[in-house]
């Protein structure tokens, strides 16, 4: 399967491209970059060809899919030229920045008959299957509350242009702040657990501490709370932030009917499991990702298998839609001050 990288930001570089590489079923045959000479870098270090432009890239017959590792802004408008050009697309989250945007790159899926996957990879973590598991098979009981937290400090390193001048604080470029970049895991996170979904949010999506390089509060949401109620009657807290200085948080706490479910919570375990006797199940499976220490994500694997096996994907565009919707309910509460219901 020859595949085309359309973005060789940080997130192509670190994830993208190796778990390309490392997959038997996959070659890197084009990069574009708006920076030629990043491009040219990288197809010079895995083989390939770099493009000049994002058309000349897609023209490649030989080309069967590509990752769009662009900025928010341009995910659909890429995403949408790439599935009418014949291509299979895995692009980055957020999906989009508009739902407008959103349900247009999924009926173009439909249209073109070619796969459209979002990079949700934390319904790969091993932790994450496992926990949904144990959820359906009612190890804890009905689940009635929960608190989901995605924290770090900050996309400043981690940015290919690192510091306060990251494209993630640029309001017209990212569009959304922590909300996109950290809330819209554990939104969709949440209801791959509970295999449910949201279906209103009450939020706070606020800029309380990054600065951009004149010393002014960045034009994005550096944090964002949401309750969320979901469609199987359970509530709970999301929490994404971009201000949390000491260590990063990827956490979820599941309070069930007959126990706790505690998710990456523990350095030590994975998942712990308190059941409403005191007893104590811990589960040694895996460690979460971080910024500092990536690890493989599984969702190139998943592109990839799902394409060769001509079967839809675990994130499949449109079963990522109403994680989407959610997000954009959850600004438009914090602007109104009010709960808003989710279609």
């Amino acid at each position: 399967m020859n595949v085309g990288i359309i973005g060789c930001g940080k997130i192509a570089q670190i994830r993208h491209i190796p778990e390309y590489t490392d997959n038997a079923n996959a070659k890197i045959a084009g990069y574009y970059d708006f920076n030629y000479e990043r491009a040219q870098e990288l197809a010079e270090k895995y083989g390939g060809k770099a493009y000049t432009t994002i058309d000349e890239l897609l023209e490649n017959p030989e080309l069967d899919a590509v990752s769009v590792c662009v900025a928010n802004n341009a995910h659909a408008e890429i995403s949408i030229k790439a599935l009418r050009a014949g291509k299979h697309v895995l692009c980055e989250k957020p999906m989009a920045v508009t739902p407008g945007d959103c349900i247009a790159m999924t009926e173009e899926a439909e249209k073109s008959q070619k796969l459209l996957m979002i990079g949700q990879n934390q319904r790969f973590a091993k932790a994450h299957v496992k926990a949904k598991r144990l959820v359906a098979e009612g190890v804890i009981g009905d689940v009635i509350t929960f608190k989901t937290t995605f924290g770090h400090k900050g996309p400043e390193t981690w940015s290919i242009d690192a510091g306060s001048n990251s494209w993630f604080f640029d309001k017209k470029r990212a569009a959304m702040g922590a909300m996109a970049d950290l809330g819209v895991h554990k939104t969709d996170l949440i209801q791959y657990l509970l295999n449910s979904r949201i279906v209103e949010t009450t939020a706070k999506v606020i800029t309380l501490d990054k600065k951009d390089s004149a010393g002014q509060l960045i034009g994005v949401d550096d944090n964002a709370i949401c309750i969320y109620r979901m469609e199987n009657g359970a509530v709970g807290t999301m929490t994404a932030s971009w201000t949390y200085y000491g260590e990063e948080d990827n956490s979820t706490i599941l309070y069930g009917t007959k126990g706790i479910m505690k998710i990456y919570d523990n350095p030590q375990y994975s998942i712990t499991v308190i059941t409403a006797d005191g007893e104590r199940i811990l589960y040694d499976i895996d460690k979460i990702q971080t910024n500092e220490n990536q690890t493989k994500s599984g969702i190139i694997d998943e592109f990839v298998s799902a394409i060769t096996e001509k079967r839809n994907s675990a994130v499949d565009a449109g079963d990522v839609l109403n994680a989407m919707k959610a997000v954009f309910a959850s600004v438009e509460s914090s602007e109104k001050q009010t709960t808003v219901k989710i279609n």
